[in-house]
């Protein structure tokens, strides 16, 4: 299913649909076998070792490299490991440049390898064209997008950063766990790597904690994939079964969950108990031109700045009733958090204020819920976070 003229609702439907040579079955069996046979002495077949190799996982990696227009797809047990697994095609003197605003956990990872001597990382604004113009005189081996950026929905010219990239040979990888390839395929845009953290969109069902990287050439993509073997990282079978039951309903989930967004935005728009809306489908965000180019949706992802202090923030939190306050993003679940004190906690609080995470942040992940019993949730919270504020 690698034609290019099938839309992805229909490559997510039909990946691996009557493939099933034995019995006829139409969906693809699920192989848990830990190991498999050699046909006789020095003579292996495909698989031999589901860490190394496995049918149910390259189902998966090979759906994914589709709906993405890349040449393979490895699966990782979390979208940590895929990160790591990105840097592991870095050397100890290799310089990566990363988003000065990234995830939480991200940038843990990088300042960890970078204090031990893996490799050099530098922190740049991304959205800062003389920025980075001078990021890149260091001649970085490799560069890390994360667009729209979490938690501020801050939007990285793609395109533009490839061009940067080219006559330096630096490897452009993007996490595009936010958008997912409904939303944004990266490598259409010139990146050479795409990321994501499937436990969110495309497995859809925060029942599993499972990552991917998808290459744009064959030779990325065995360079990966014989890294994922040796550090053995490949994801567990069952959690590729159970993600690629969610990538199923990927295009319709995303395409409701952002159009409930867009009803919330307008509803959060002017409120009096909020001072700032982060939402790249608005307007008067400062990437929104970028995002409507290079995005196929702007998503269902937004965050805002709430009026008051902390006491505003503790009301807001304990008085909704259908937005769990938990971590992670992209099931079918609406989700609320506080990224200084969840998300981005990994971050001491200078990093914090310079990536632009107030104590005021409040991000939201929309799930299936009706989008008017979300709204009628929030006006009931936020008019008690004013109460509170006031008092």
């Amino acid at each position: 299913m690698r034609e290019k003229n099938y839309k992805p609702a229909t490559i997510a439907a039909r990946a691996g649909v009557e493939k099933d040579t034995q019995f006829g079955s139409v969906m693809p069996p699920l192989y848990l076998s830990t190991n498999y046979t050699f046909a006789g002495y020095n003579d292996k077949r495909k698989y031999d070792y589901s860490r190394s190799g496995n049918p149910t996982r390259d189902e998966l990696g090979d759906a994914l490299a589709a709906l993405d227009n890349g040449a393979g797809g490895v699966i990782t047990s979390s979208g940590m490991s895929a990160l790591d697994l990105v840097f592991h095609l870095l050397d100890p003197n290799d310089t990566i440049l990363a988003p000065h605003d990234c995830y939480g956990g991200t940038y843990r990872l990088l300042k960890a390898m970078h204090d031990k001597g893996h490799y050099k990382v530098v922190f740049v604004d991304q959205t800062n064209m003389t920025a980075l113009e001078e990021a890149f005189s260091l001649k970085p081996r490799m560069i890390l997008i994360e667009t729209p950026s979490n938690p501020l929905l801050r939007i990285t010219d793609v395109e533009k950063i490839c061009e940067l990239a080219k006559p330096h040979n630096t490897l452009v990888a993007a996490d595009n766990t936010f958008m997912s390839p409904v939303c944004q395929r990266p490598i259409d845009l010139g990146a050479d790597l795409v990321i994501h953290a499937s436990t969110k969109y495309i497995n859809g069902h925060s029942d599993v904690v499972a990552g991917a990287v998808v290459a744009k050439t064959q030779d990325l993509y065995e360079k990966l994939a014989w890294w994922a073997n040796c550090i053995g990282i490949t994801g567990a079978i069952f959690d590729s079964y159970l993600t690629m039951r969610g990538l199923r309903t990927l295009d319709v989930r995303l395409r409701q969950m952002q159009e409930t967004t867009e009803k919330i935005i307008d509803f959060l728009q002017g409120h009096d108990a909020i001072s700032t809306v982060h939402y790249p489908g608005l307007k008067s965000h400062p990437g929104h031109d970028i995002a409507a180019r290079q995005q196929l949706g702007f998503g269902p992802m937004f965050s805002f700045e709430l009026n008051g202090g902390e006491d505003a923030v503790r009301s807001l939190l304990a008085s909704l009733h259908l937005f769990s306050l938990a971590e992670s993003l992209g099931g079918f679940e609406s989700l609320i958090c506080h990224p200084p004190t969840m998300t981005h906690a990994a971050m001491d609080r200078e990093a914090q204020e310079n990536a632009g995470i107030s104590m005021n942040l409040i991000r939201i992940s929309t799930g299936l819920e009706d989008a008017n019993d979300l709204i009628a949730d929030l006006d009931q919270a936020l008019k008690k976070a004013s109460s509170a504020k006031a008092a």
